[in-house]
């Protein structure tokens, strides 16, 4: 049985379609919401919820086979691999730190939007110094 994946498509975004798909699903496993052995659903059941066409999703899976993250078995549908890098023991730790740090963000007026570009830029480690002026919004 596949489980229960809910996909988000934004048409704003300018991403692709099945590049969301990929980055959900992506996402999903390093949450662990999805678990190795897990069923995706089956493109015909993505595009009917999401309102896109199946290809796109074959697509998705496609590029998510070829990542090593799924595998495709035969008359079967589409299985989150069983051999995949486990995931750090304090995940759930490090989301209720990350929680308590969005509250303060929310708190001091930042949106989504600006916490994932703070946390990216923060990740990639491209944090402007601290003498430099904040944008103008």
């Amino acid at each position: 049985m596949a489980v229960d994946v809910i996909f988000r498509i934004d048409r704003r975004t300018g991403t692709a379609v099945y590049v969301q798909l990929v980055q959900q699903v992506r996402q999903a496993i390093r949450m662990g919401r999805l678990t190795p052995g897990d069923q995706l659903p089956t493109a015909r059941e993505v595009s009917e919820d999401a309102g896109i066409n199946p290809n796109t999703v074959l697509k998705a899976y496609r590029e998510l086979e070829v990542a090593g993250l799924v595998e495709a078995r035969q008359g079967s549908g589409t299985f989150v691999r069983e051999h995949l890098a486990p995931l750090p023991d304090n995940l759930g730790r490090l989301r209720r730190e990350l929680a308590a740090w969005a509250a303060r963000a929310r708190a001091a007026g930042l949106d989504v939007t600006d916490m994932q570009a703070l946390v990216a830029e923060v990740a990639a480690g491209t944090v402007p110094g601290a003498g430099e002026a904040r944008r103008a919004v």
